[in-house]
């Protein structure tokens, strides 16, 4: 974390631009139930390949989380939704809409590639061109895919660590209404809205989300002066999206998404070195916009199915700070846009085997008050799916960057696949490489003398080289699985912040290393349990110490119970272990930092087909913890509302 004061969105976005584009549908032949708890053999997982693939044939380590367990723990925001995942650490500054990175598997939060319906939305404006976790509501989440290891070969940049992939809900029946109420603590007031519907030629989904919080605490009060009040942050969001699809002929379909958000955020920044929090709150705004249109040509009933794509998105954030009178100064504004053109085909070589081939040129562009920059990339890559037999099964891609500035350069990923005869274990592996060029804010961005902290146009790119391997063992007729995967990872130039926190600097060579394992027990149909350990051991070669925030042991522990029809009882337990952070203006750059658990329980009773009655408590036990340090987390809060489908 930078010693200098977050960046928000800000600054308007012409519809049209909302209407450039639409979203790359991978239907699913079945739906995952279990969420994180469980990965049947049966189901069916898309971010691994690209399509849809048996979750039994897949190599890589993948969580999936469905809209089904959002909705049954009420988690909100995405951040929640992700929080007890193996192999993450999600840092959030400030509670609601505060600046949320993720950590997987030790690598860097921007080694993070998101995909929202196919649309990359990583962000330009940021440094290091990370997704703000933090502003995505998940009221229309359907399914969230958290793939776990190097995926350049297939996705590209920004995928070193892995690739969180969201796919949104897609209408379908009927016409469908729904509409719900939340309120709790720290002045928070929700409200969702939906609508949706749709039959073989067409189908629709309109959603409405607003997310409020008032007066959520997060200043730690020992490092406010005496006498100086301590302000609460506040957060207002509101989220838009719409999903439609076309079928125009049996061979011809017309897909479109739009997706945009609007946020606002109250927080206390800052000031002096070493610094103290203000006596006034800083404003922070944005406005996102995510758009994405592709035509699905389908002449061979379904054995080459060619999808041609455009998208867009605009990320605009604006910061003003106060002066010492509490008046808000002029804004810092960063903007950051993306065009992307694709191509892919999906060809079906014979039985067991396809080859799936793509063309991509995005260009993305960066604008602040001081400096306006672009970049290039033309990619192209090969993925080979293999079903050799009923129990062995292969996946191999390879890819070609072609940056405009850093030249060329060439990923690849092997993921072999065998089930054992009779014990039914699988076992697993995978390797895989990476690159990453540096941002254009990193090597360009000077607009922040004040900070004494400037960009280094020297900057090489980031490549990594990293394999897993691990089993997963079905036992108990499936109702109890166990499994561990080992991960390891070099990377080599990793940017990060130099000593004197100046500017970027490439270290020699970063490791990261560990274990993911879980057990997974069903104790009745009615009550199922599932308990996660990862270790994560990630360190700077070059200066033999480990990286910030990157905690050595997480646990969780989730649950879920139906003790009677119609009301559904779950529970969260997620300890994060001690880390190396700095505090809070990094004066302190390297300190141990604490570790904690904490409960979150939630319930809700389906009181007619029409009307859900839901609860949720969070924090139960009022852990006071810092992540990062400086920056509580929530303590004790309560919420409830209704839920009316229709």
């Amino acid at each position: 974390m930078l010693p200098f004061p977050q960046t928000a969105l800000r600054g308007p976005l012409p519809l049209a631009c909302l209407l450039l584009a639409g979203t790359s549908l991978n239907p699913l032949a079945a739906r995952a139930q279990a969420g994180p708890e469980t990965i049947r053999l049966d189901e069916v997982v898309v971010s691994a390949t690209g399509t849809p693939t048996p979750a039994r044939e897949v190599a890589s380590s993948v969580t999936v989380i469905t809209a089904d367990q959002i909705q049954r723990e009420q988690r909100r925001t995405l951040p929640q939704a992700l929080a007890a995942v193996p192999g993450l650490n999600i840092v959030q500054i400030g509670g609601p809409g505060g600046q949320t990175s993720v950590f997987m598997r030790g690598t860097n939060s921007n080694h993070v590639k998101v995909l929202i319906d196919g649309i990359d939305a990583n962000d330009p404006s940021t440094p290091n061109r990370s997704f703000d976790f933090g502003s995505m509501l998940t009221n229309d989440i359907e399914r969230i895919e958290v793939l776990r290891g190097p995926q350049s070969g297939l996705y590209g940049a920004d995928a070193l660590g892995g690739v969180i992939s969201i796919t949104t809900k897609r209408g379908e029946g009927p016409p469908k209404l729904t509409a719900s109420a939340e309120a709790g603590s720290y002045g928070t007031f929700n409200q969702a809205f939906g609508l949706s519907g749709g039959d073989d030629r067409f189908n629709y989904a309109f959603n409405i989300a607003h997310l409020k919080s008032d007066s959520t605490p997060v200043t730690p009060p020992n490092l406010v002066p005496p006498g100086r009040r301590i302000n609460p942050n506040s957060y207002d969001n509101w989220n838009y999206s719409a999903r439609l699809g076309f079928k125009l002929t049996d061979t011809l379909s017309l897909n479109w998404i739009g997706r945009y958000s609007d946020g606002y955020l109250l927080s206390t920044g800052d000031s002096g070195f070493p610094s103290v929090p203000n006596a006034y709150r800083s404003s922070q705004s944005y406005k996102q916009a995510f758009t994405r249109g592709e035509l699905v040509f389908d002449p061979f009933d379904g054995r080459f199915v060619n999808r041609f794509g455009i998208a867009y998105t605009n990320q605009d954030r604006s910061n003003r700070s106060p002066n010492a009178a509490g008046i808000l100064g002029l804004p810092t504004d960063n903007l950051g846009e993306r065009t992307k053109y694709d191509w892919r085909g999906d060809l079906k070589l014979m039985e067991g085997q396809m080859l799936v081939m793509g063309l991509q040129y995005e260009n993305e562009r960066l604008e602040s008050r001081s400096l306006t920059a672009s970049n290039g990339n033309t990619g192209a890559f090969l993925e080979l799916q293999s079903n050799w037999s009923e129990r062995f099964f292969t996946v191999a891609n390879i890819r070609r960057d072609e940056d405009e500035t850093f030249g060329g350069h060439t990923t690849y990923r092997l993921a072999p696949t065998f089930i054992v005869p009779g014990s039914e274990t699988k076992l697993k592996a995978s390797y895989g490489t990476g690159f990453k060029a540096p941002t254009l804010s990193q090597r360009f961005s000077d607009s922040r003398p004040a900070y004494n902290f400037y960009g280094n146009p020297n900057l090489k790119p980031e490549e990594s080289r990293g394999y897993d391997i691990g089993f997963e063992q079905p036992l108990l007729d499936n109702k109890l699985q166990i499994g561990a995967t080992w991960f390891h990872n070099d990377i080599d130039n990793l940017i990060l912040t130099n000593a004197a926190r100046t500017s970027y600097t490439n270290i020699g060579r970063a490791q990261t290393k560990g274990v993911e394992s879980f057990v997974a027990l069903e104790l009745s149909p009615q009550f199922k349990i599932r308990a996660d350990y990862t270790f994560t051991l990630a360190k700077d070669e070059t200066a033999n110490q480990e990286l910030l925030r990157r905690p050595r042991h997480k646990a969780s522990l989730t649950a879920n119970w139906v003790p009677i029809e119609n009301l559904n009882l779950s529970a969260t337990l997620i300890y994060v272990g001690d880390r190396v952070d700095g505090n809070r203006d990094f004066s302190i750059s390297r300190m141990r930092a604490p570790g904690a658990t904490i409960v979150n329980i939630a319930a809700e009773y389906k009181a007619s087909e029409k009307l859900t009655v839901f609860g949720r408590v969070d924090n139960l036990f009022d852990k006071r913890y810092e992540n990062p340090v400086g920056f509580l987390v929530p303590g004790l809060s309560a919420f409830g509302g209704l839920r009316v489908s229709l």
